[in-house]
């Protein structure tokens, strides 16, 4: 049985995350999206990678699980929330890949989590994006030629979550943010923090979650390097090597509150009815629902569908779908899931995501 000081413990930190999420919030509100007081926010936003999904489940519920499912891997469920990695049973790697819009943006994502004990749970996880090779201009060759260079984004994501009570979980990522193009670079760190609550053995379920929390992304390398004369020196001076400074950006901080009811049906299905509300720091915020039909536990269909006030400002449809198949092969949980997001002028985004669970 546990102590009070344990209870009052678990009930501590809960309360923290709680506030801090409010904090959150209410700090959002005033920043500003284009339904917020300060409308010029909107396009001034750095490491917009980290908004995008990079699983199939995640996408086809329609960014809903927050409050995380029952049977859900918990390395595709801390993307949504941290405290989502107390889905793990043991031991999980998971590898997702999509083309993003078109065919030469590639996004993998890996991750592996472990479980140790009853209680606690750790994952890492990467999250990588290839744009292929890009032709080179300047300002003094703007034409485009068969010189190139590459871009590429990376975040490790590490990620600690425990079992507070047997209703109660919460947890913490920590993600380190890489951005490169040709000779300039950034990086920088933000935070995750979230945790979910089961009410009993109703089949419900809650959850909150703060996201991309840190300081400012600032760009820094030779390419913003350049040798010019100053306009006090005489016109036969030489040269100076002066440095362009970039402007910092923020992270795009967001939190989520999440919901879903799973229920037992009529022979072996399943169904789960979920629904997340969304406040953006510097975007509209968004409601979005889903729906997940199980048969068996072994096949899944589902559906998804995002809504937000303009949607003429985004090349995206709204609604999502997939399916995902789980089987047992020698006492290894093996997943496999498909979602589809359908836009409007570019190729429609389609995830695959492969897990296996010992």
């Amino acid at each position: 049985m546990k102590t009070l000081t344990s209870i009052a413990r678990q009930a501590s930190v809960c309360f923290a995350l709680l506030t801090f999420a409010a904090a959150h919030y209410a700090w959002a509100q005033e920043g500003g999206g284009t339904d917020k007081p300060d409308q010029n926010r909107v396009g001034t936003v750095g490491a917009v990678e980290l908004l995008i999904p990079v699983t199939a489940r995640y996408v086809s519920l329609g960014a809903t699980t927050t409050g995380g499912l029952p049977n859900m891997n918990g390395l595709e469920a801390l993307y949504a929330n941290p405290a989502g990695l107390t889905h793990n049973t043991g031991s999980t790697a998971l590898f997702s890949r999509m083309n993003y819009l078109v065919d030469d943006i590639g996004v993998s994502y890996f991750g592996f989590g472990q479980r140790i004990g009853n209680d606690n749970h750790l994952a890492l996880t990467v999250s990588s994006w290839n744009l292929g090779d890009i032709p080179r201009q300047s300002e003094s060759a703007p034409e485009k030629s068969e010189v190139t260079f590459n871009v590429a984004f990376v975040s490790v994501g590490f990620t600690y979550a425990r079992v507070l009570t047997d209703r109660i979980s919460a947890g913490g990522t920590i993600k380190v943010v890489n951005e490169s193009i040709d000779d300039v670079s950034a990086s920088g760190v933000v935070f995750d923090a979230g945790m979910t609550y089961v009410v009993g053995e109703t089949g419900l379920r809650f959850g909150v979650a703060v996201k991309n929390i840190g300081n400012e992304l600032k760009y820094e390398g030779t390419g913003l390097t350049r040798r010019v004369q100053l306009p006090t020196q005489a016109g036969n001076a030489s040269v100076n090597a002066v440095n362009i400074e970039s402007e910092a950006m923020e992270y795009p901080a967001l939190l989520n509150f999440g919901m879903a009811y799973s229920r037992q049906l009529a022979g072996s299905a399943s169904l789960t009815i979920l629904g997340n509300f969304r406040s953006n720091s510097f975007e509209q915020d968004q409601f979005s629902s889903g729906v997940e039909l199980g048969l068996r536990d072994i096949l899944f269909v589902r559906g998804g569908y995002e809504y937000v006030g303009n949607s003429e400002v985004s090349v995206w449809k709204g609604y999502t779908f997939g399916a995902g198949l789980n089987v047992d092969i020698s006492g290894t949980q093996v997943s496999i899931d498909y979602a589809m997001a359908p836009t409007d002028y570019f190729n429609d985004v389609q995830f695959l995501t492969v897990s296996a669970t010992l």
